[in-house]
């Protein structure tokens, strides 16, 4: 990254977002939904990417400006981050992904400057031990060293903070818990795009849905084996958006349920609200998850739900299985029979989402950088 242009030499200082790129996770949604609540608020943002790629690309809002830093990894984008603080001089620096924090507390040393930085955390990280790798440990310690000198860890649920805390072995009180900014205007606006897919013709049968990477953490696989548990009992279909290294995997098992032709990949979708919006069940299979934001959104959007009793997350959502039946994960029988008694449920309206509101999360990052942007006590270098 060269110099800053004339165009992002404002005196209004920004809120920065850091992340890596903008790949289809949820983790990019979050920083796409909290720059619109701030462009409302603040006034000023800048969406920072250590490389300007990922299917949201398209989505960044354009009173935002983009910042490429040009980097092939977020590890080498470390001088451009820190030229870009000097230059910009953000009111503070928010970060997805655990590594964007470590990088940008690094930057933060070599520009010698005193913005401010707020480390979000999406993901169980006892579940990221858990390999016992050398890496693994390596990159536990430095996030611990991290979490010790940024201004503010912010964890999506009580139960991420709760497991942050305990398996980097922080004081609780370190971690503060801001749900995720998932509910606001675009997701209604495009939830009610036309759907065109057969499947979704009147008089069909129920389309269950499923969303996110093809991963091991969503788990797929058990979902796939409970869909074809129900098929056997009532007509239904089941489509899976996203895309991952486990497609090839789970093409196959999808043939030999016998249920192929009831079964759908299309893949990464631009606008998964549409679909969700016309789903009968939404079901949520992950062996692990942080906030899983599509659970929100499907509940915001009145679709009845499913889920796993995973790490973490969903419990809290859901208040303990109030508002949508939980599940033990990796367990296809039970999760078929939640998914059958759900669908043959008549469908109702909950109004369970109020923690989530875009403006309502909005003004609390905002008044968190309010906090942490007036102290006096950061030192210019540490």
């Amino acid at each position: 990254m060269d110099a800053l242009p004339p165009s992002l030499q404002s005196t209004h200082n920004p809120i920065a977002l850091f992340s890596p790129s903008l790949g289809g996770g949820g983790a990019e949604k979050v920083l796409l939904n909290l720059a619109n609540g701030l462009l409302a608020l603040h006034g000023a943002v800048d969406v920072v990417l250590a490389q300007a790629t990922g299917q949201y690309m398209a989505r960044i809002p354009g009173e935002a400006r983009l910042v490429d830093l040009g980097a092939r990894r977020t590890l080498t984008s470390i001088w451009s981050l820190a030229r870009y603080m000097r230059e910009r001089r953000p009111r503070a620096i928010v970060c997805f992904q655990d590594h964007a924090s470590i990088v940008a507390l690094w930057a933060r040393y070599l520009a010698r400057t005193r913005v401010p930085i707020v480390a979000t955390v999406h993901n169980s990280w006892s579940r990221f031990l858990s390999d016992g790798s050398a890496k693994t440990r390596l990159f536990a310690r430095c996030a611990r060293h991290a979490y010790t000198r940024v201004e503010s860890v912010v964890a999506v649920s009580e139960r991420t903070a709760d497991d942050l805390a305990a398996s980097l072995n922080l004081s609780r009180e370190l971690v503060r818990v801001i749900y995720n900014p998932v509910v606001g205007p675009e997701l209604f606006a495009r939830s009610k795009d036309v759907v065109e897919h057969l499947w979704f013709e009147p008089n069909s049968p129920p389309v269950i849905l499923g969303i996110g990477r093809l991963t091991r953490a969503k788990d797929f696989p058990t979902l796939l084996l409970a869909f074809a548990l129900v098929r056997r009992q009532m007509p239904c279909r089941l489509m899976i958006l996203g895309e991952g290294e486990d497609r090839p995997t789970l093409t196959t098992l999808a043939s030999s349920t016998g249920f192929a032709e009831d079964i759908a990949f299309p893949g990464f979708v631009e606008n998964p609200y549409k679909y969700l919006a016309h789903s009968s069940l939404f079901v949520l299979s992950s062996l692990w998850e942080g906030l899983p934001t599509v659970l929100i959104e499907a509940l915001a959007l009145a679709v009845p739900v499913v889920s796993t009793d995973c790490e973490s997350g969903p419990r809290e959502i859901l208040m303990g299985g109030l508002y949508g039946k939980l599940v033990n994960p990796g367990d296809p029988i039970a999760l078929a029979e939640a998914m059958r008694e759900t669908l043959l449920q008549k469908r109702t309206s909950v109004d369970c989402v109020q923690r989530f509101q875009q403006d309502r999360v909005t003004e609390q990052y905002r008044s968190l950088v309010d906090e942490i942007s007036n102290s006096s006590s950061l030192p210019v270098s540490q």
